[in-house]
Parts: structure tokens; sequence; C-alpha cells
């Protein structure tokens, strides 16, 4: 690993120089990271869920009465949305963020309280298991990769959504990344990072591709961060203006990560365990 200081002179992120992957300390990296995990706002929320759907049910389209486990299920909004659509359901959540479980979700799915390594061996086998925005948190990533390896059926896929280390609006923002102001993101993945890291724990047809709908505040988030930087305990986008900003950027962004597709600050990630 290498150290690469950032633009504000005092962040610091251990980076491979063959792979691009980054390991970051927050002590090291503050780059003016918000005080709590979450930093978002409802109504993005609401919009951001409706973009998430869309891109796990295109990247992992599933039979009728599929088995679904989410890692991280939070709320238990996208396993509501399967739910809804007659798969069966179940997650894993240490309940990090202390959130309120989806009533339906938390009557019908199979909810465990702990990480993904610590549910029990017993559990049914699913058509698939995926992660939105997990594995950047994750301590021992070996761990949680041949967990969720144990916890397919074989043929059955992983799915996951995490910020791309090697997305050259990192490069361009630098410690003004919106994607770095969340205090618990310790890692970041590049394209070869996670395919090394899947196919490690017995995955095949690991894909890697770049979303171009995810954080699409990322943009606006940054300029505003680029522009005024200082500690924000909420977040940047507690501020309204900044919400508005973020939003009215949005067409424009899209339209950088068209032209520039190593632009985009999300990767998503799908692979097999195979027949064997």
């Amino acid at each position: 690993m290498t150290s690469v200081t950032l633009r504000d002179g005092r962040s610091v992120l251990a980076t491979c120089p063959k792979c691009s992957h980054i390991e970051r300390d927050p002590k090291a990296a503050p780059a003016h990271h918000r005080d709590v995990a979450y930093g978002g706002d409802p109504g993005l929320d609401r919009v951001r869920l409706a973009l998430t759907s869309r891109t796990l049910r295109r990247a992992a389209p599933l039979e009728a009465r599929s088995r679904v486990f989410e890692i991280g299920f939070g709320a238990g909004a996208m396993l509501r949305g399967y739910l809804d659509e007659g798969h069966r359901v179940a997650g894993c959540d240490p309940d990090q963020l202390h959130v309120a479980v989806d009533p339906q979700v938390r009557a019908r799915a199979e909810l465990h309280a702990c990480g993904i390594e610590d549910v029990p061996v017993s559990a049914e086998p699913a058509d698939l298991v995926y992660g939105v925005h997990v594995v950047e948190h994750v301590q021992d990533v070996r761990a949680l990769s041949a967990a969720a390896h144990r916890l397919l059926k074989p043929g059955g896929r992983v799915l996951f959504l995490t910020p791309a280390a090697d997305s050259t609006s990192l490069r361009a923002f630098s410690d003004a990344w919106w994607l770095l102001e969340d205090p618990t993101h310790v890692r970041f993945f590049s394209k070869a990072s996670i395919t090394r890291l899947l196919r490690d724990a017995g995955f095949v047809d690991v894909r890697v591709r770049r979303s171009l709908t995810d954080n699409l505040t990322m943009e606006g988030a940054s300029v505003v961060r680029r522009l005024r930087p200082s500690d924000r305990p909420a977040g940047v986008l507690a501020a309204r203006a900044t919400r508005w900003f973020a939003m009215a950027l949005a067409p424009l962004a899209v339209l950088v990560r068209l032209v520039l597709p190593r632009w985009r600050p999300t990767l998503v990630v799908t692979a097999s365990r195979g027949d064997a």
C-alpha cells in the first residue's frame, strides 16, 4: 500500500498502486467527515430507493418465489419490495443505525440480528444474497464474502453495490468526495480488488459494471464540500440549499457519467456460486 495525501494536506488514504484499492482510517483521513453514519434525507431516500431497486432487478433478475437474503437490511425497504413481488425474504443486520423495521418485513421475513458471518449454517440457502453499500463498512470482508458464498444455493448469485475506489470522481474531488463524508467507510474497492475478493471466496463469473444512477447527489454534495470545506456534524446534505443544489445538478451529473463512465462513483458487482 502507498500513502496518498489528499488535497486538504492532512487526509491520507492507503492505496494499492497496482489495483487502486483503498483502505481508509477515518482518523488518518478525516476529510471533514460527519459525526453519524447516516447523512441522507428522507425525500432523497425515496428516489434513491426506487433507483436502487431498479438497479438490483436489472443486475440480478429472479424467478418467481425466489429466496432473497439482504446483508444489512436496515429498515427493510428493499426486502419489502421483494416481499411484495412474492419472493421469500431474509436478512441480517446488527442494527448499527437503530432504525425501525417495516412491520411486514418484521412479521414475514427471517431476520438475524447479527453480521452475515454469524448467521446459522442451518439457514435456508438463498437464490440471491445482496448488500447495498455494505462492504465498504465491514472490517473482515473475507469473512463476509465466505459467508455469502455459504448462504447461496449452487448457481445462486451475490450482488453488491459499493463505492468505486477507481472512480475518477474521487481523483477530481479528493478530500471533498462526498463518499468520504461517512466516517464508517473504511475501504473502497476497485474493479480489480472486488473481483479478486470474490474469486478468492470461490465465486465464479464475477462481473463488475458502473452504475449510472446510484449516488446522484454525489456531484452536488462534493462541489459544496470543495467550495466550502468545513466540519458538518450532520453532513452536507443536512442543509436544504445543498439538497436543492444537488438535485438541480443531477441531470448534468448523469450527462457526465454517460460521457465518462469511469467518473461513476458506484460499482455494481455480481458473481455466482457455481454448480459444484
